[in-house]
């Protein structure tokens, strides 16, 4: 399975949404850690659930993170939380929302 991966630097990449069966195929590609920034049922009861594609990465070995954030209501705590997580998880980390945008955001938020 291809996870459509979006990298914006050597260590920081972001995704749309990812699934449990995704987490193993994210490993494989080298990641060490992943954010989950889009909120339990955001997208309806069809999207999966942060506490199953955490499960998922964490048995594939990979560190994980969720931490939700409002599409269109970036706050300034989400980035300061954002850039604590890229400062300390190991790298090079993948974060996944809806589209890979609001991670995007994120991101560029965090290091200006």
């Amino acid at each position: 399975m291809a996870v459509p991966v979006n990298r914006l630097t050597e260590n920081f990449a972001v995704a749309p949404q990812l699934t449990a069966a995704d987490m193993a195929a994210v490993a494989a590609l080298g990641y060490k850690s992943v954010i989950i920034n889009r909120p339990d049922f955001e997208g309806g009861l069809d999207q999966p659930q942060a506490a199953e594609v955490m499960a998922a990465a964490k048995e594939a070995g990979l560190q994980v993170e969720y931490q939700p954030v409002v599409s269109g209501a970036i706050t300034p705590a989400d980035v300061a939380r954002f850039a604590e997580l890229l400062d300390t998880l190991p790298g090079p980390v993948l974060a996944y929302c809806r589209s890979g945008a609001r991670c995007t955001n994120l991101y560029q938020a965090a290091k200006a």
